[in-house]
C-alpha cells in the first residue's frame, strides 16, 4: 500500500507547483461495476498557464515496475532505475518511443526523453511478465488514480476538456468524458470508465517463466533467480 502511495507522489510530482489560490478538484474513478479504478489516467486541457513538468520516474522493484502507470507531459525525461539486485533489460517498441535500456543494475546514467504524445508499453526481456505504462500526454494537468481510484489536482479554476485512459479501455485508446467546468471554491466529481476484461489482466504478478524469457535469461548470464 505504501508503494502505491510513493508511485501517486511520483506522479503528481511531474505536475509542478501551483498558486495558493488554485481550486482544488477531487475525482474518483469507478469501473464498469463500480468499484475503485486504480492506475487510470485522469487528464485535462483548458486554458491557463501550465506548471512546470519535471523528471518522471519509473522504477523497478520485486521484478515489477513501479509505478506500473507513469504519466507524463510530453518532452518530459523519465529515468529507469533499478532498485533490484538483479539485473533488468527494459525495452519498448511503441510508436511513441522505441528504445532499450540493455543488461544493467542501478541507474542508466542518461534518462530517456518521451518527446511525442502517446502510449508506451515497456517490457523486461530477461523478466518478461513485467508490463508497465508510461502515458504520454499534451495536457497540462494529469495524474494517476491511486488504490481508492482517487485523483486530486490543484489546478485554476475554469473549463476544461476530460481525458480518461486505462490499460483495459478499448483499442487502449484515450476516452473523451466532456467538459468539466471547476469553480474557485473546489470540486467533487465522480467518472466510470468502461473497461475491456478484468483491470487486473492488465497488470499481471509473476507467472511461470516463458521459454523465450528463459532462453534471454540463460544466454545473458547464470545469475538471475
Amino acid at each position: 500500500m505504501k508503494l502505491h502511495r510513493l508511485a501517486l507522489v511520483l506522479v503528481l510530482g511531474g505536475l509542478g507547483s501551483v498558486s495558493a489560490g488554485a481550486a482544488t478538484l477531487d475525482i474518483d474513478l469507478r469501473d464498469g461495476q463500480g468499484q475503485p479504478l486504480e492506475n487510470a489516467v485522469f487528464s485535462l486541457r483548458g486554458a491557463g498557464p501550465a506548471p512546470a513538468a519535471a523528471q518522471g520516474v519509473m522504477d523497478q522493484r520485486n521484478k515489477q515496475f513501479l509505478p506500473r502507470v507513469l504519466a507524463v507531459r510530453t518532452g518530459t525525461s523519465v529515468k529507469f532505475p533499478n532498485s533490484d539486485n538483479i539485473r533488468h533489460h527494459v525495452y519498448s517498441f511503441s510508436p511513441a518511443k522505441r528504445f532499450e535500456l540493455r543488461l544493467y543494475q542501478g541507474t542508466p546514467s542518461e534518462p530517456v526523453l518521451f518527446d511525442k504524445p502517446g502510449l508506451v508499453v515497456l517490457g523486461c526481456n530477461i523478466h518478461d511478465w513485467m508490463l508497465g505504462y508510461v502515458y504520454v500526454t499534451d495536457d497540462p494537468w494529469f495524474a494517476v488514480s491511486d488504490e481508492r481510484g482517487h485523483v486530486r489536482l490543484e489546478l485554476p479554476a475554469g473549463t476544461y476538456q476530460v481525458s480518461l485512459w486505462h490499460p483495459q479501455v478499448a483499442d487502449m485508446l484515450p476516452v473523451a468524458a466532456g467538459s468539466l467546468q471547476v469553480p474557485e471554491q473546489g470540486l467533487a466529481r465522480q467518472y466510470p470508465l468502461q473497461l475491456v476484461g478484468d483491470a487486473a489482466q492488465a497488470l499481471p504478478t509473476q507467472p511461470a517463466p516463458s521459454a523465450f524469457g528463459e532462453a534471454i535469461r540463460k544466454a545473458a548470464s547464470d545469475v538471475y533467480p
